[in-house]
């Protein structure tokens, strides 16, 4: 025995806790080749595969394109977890912060490029889901000083409608099926919309909020500074 406390040897002197919050010394351990890192570059990896799946022999071949839907298909399943399984096993890791988003965008936003491009889904509803991602995706940096914006529902609605219309888009599908995936991306683009107008709403009131804050801290420090001086002039 020493007769040094844990904490003071360097150690917690506690097993990391399954699910808990991540401190800074959790994020920092995380290895950069870890699962969850290495599902994000999957679908980074993904991406031109996917493109050139989906464009061979002029974009129309139901085959290939059957493959393109199978590539998407894993890349959205990796989405899924990735995240999960960085937050529960601390595996968070500064490039898995930035990587992962990039990765979501690069996936979504190489899909409906491509389906614009065969004149198989129209350019204003490419322009309105990527506008949105893209947008919500910098306001999120905007406020960050103030607070994280979480993710809600209606959020994770949005994202798998997106994920289900694109997917049916990439398939070949005709008769009444066609018909129904029309429908579904007509919701998926709606969620956009609507969730994307909440998070902007959310933006702000952050934004305020911590300018109050920031205000108010200010206004304490200056009355504080005052008050000493006063004192140290009796």
């Amino acid at each position: 025995m020493t007769g040094v406390p844990a904490s003071a040897a360097g150690g917690s002197g506690a097993k990391p806790v399954r699910g808990g919050k991540l401190g800074s010394a959790a994020v920092n351990q995380a290895s950069l080749w870890n699962v969850a890192n290495l599902l994000t570059m999957l679908r980074l990896v993904l991406v031109p595969g996917f493109v050139l799946l989906l464009l061979h022999n002029g974009g129309y071949d139901p085959a290939w394109r059957s493959f393109a839907w199978a590539a998407f298909a894993i890349a959205m399943i990796t989405d899924l977890f990735d995240g999960h399984l960085a937050r529960t096993y601390n595996l968070v890791t500064d490039f898995g912060k930035i990587a992962d988003p990039i990765a979501d965008k690069a996936i979504m936003g190489a899909a409906l490029i491509c389906l614009s491009y065969l004149g198989d889904l129209p350019w204003w509803v490419t322009g309105v889901i990527l506008f949105r991602e893209i947008g919500i995706t910098l306001m999120r940096f905007w406020v960050i000083r103030h607070g994280v914006i979480p993710a809600s529902r209606g959020g994770k609605m949005k994202t798998l409608a997106q994920g289900t219309a694109v997917g049916m888009y990439v398939l070949a599908l005709t008769g009444p099926l066609a018909t129904f995936r029309f429908w579904v991306m007509a919701v998926a683009v709606v969620l956009t919309v609507v969730t994307g107008l909440d998070y902007v709403r959310q933006a702000v009131v952050l934004r305020r909020g911590g300018l109050a804050a920031e205000e108010s801290g200010a206004g304490t420090a200056v009355e504080q500074g005052a008050r000493g001086s006063a004192g140290a002039e009796r």
